[in-house]
């Protein structure tokens, strides 16, 4: 894959040491996501590719048209890539950004577009110190219960110290009661369902 030495070669001018990652990515959106970051790092420039992929991923979610450009294959890789050009010219990016996106298309790898975009949000929070927690009930819990959840976890040994966590609600009401708590990578499941599920297996395996 001649991905990093393209990207290497058309941001020449990023210099400094390199920078530390903050997380490990796998996949192609994860290294391509890591070299951004990378990039925007030498050139001090973290937020503000992070604020142009949200305004690029805003445009994606709003349009349909521009979300199958993007992720439908192309043959004619020079007519997706000249149409980047022009989409992105007209919103007043960035070089970094329009840059990346120019060697997207060059490689044919528009169709990462989303991920590549979620994998950087993923390394920015690492990099902010955030955590991200979701925490999956029956019903919507309160900001009180929320706040107990919060309070717990930072206490835990599966929070570092100096981690911030961000805490969202999903309700799910096939969970029937309980939390199931997403730390990361990581899930905790206090489920009723889960419970139940676990009776069932015990009961079968006596029979």
């Amino acid at each position: 894959m001649n991905f990093q030495r393209t990207f290497s070669r058309t941001l020449a001018t990023a210099a400094g040491a390199a920078p530390q990652i903050p997380i490990t990515l796998h996949g192609i959106d994860g290294r391509y996501a890591t070299a951004l970051y990378s990039a925007a790092a030498r050139k001090s420039s973290l937020e503000t590719v992070e604020t142009e992929l949200k305004r690029i991923k805003g445009a994606i979610d709003k349009n349909p048209s521009l979300q199958a450009f993007l992720e439908t294959p192309i043959a004619d890789r020079a007519a997706k890539r000249e149409g980047v050009r022009q989409i992105l010219g007209s919103g007043k990016y960035s070089e970094l950004v329009t840059n990346f996106f120019d060697v997207l298309a060059e490689n044919g790898r528009l169709d990462q577009t989303s991920k590549v975009i979620a994998s950087f949000d993923s390394l920015m929070t690492a990099h902010r110190g955030e955590v991200t927690v979701v925490v999956t009930s029956a019903k919507e819990l309160d900001a009180k219960s929320l706040s107990r959840v919060r309070d717990s976890l930072q206490k835990s040994a599966l929070i570092q110290k100096g981690q911030k966590l961000i805490v969202s609600n999903k309700v799910d009401s096939a969970i029937l009661g309980g939390l199931i708590v997403e730390i990361g990578d990581k899930t905790i499941d206090f489920s009723v369902s889960s419970k139940v599920a676990k009776l069932d297996r015990l009961l079968k395996e006596s029979i």
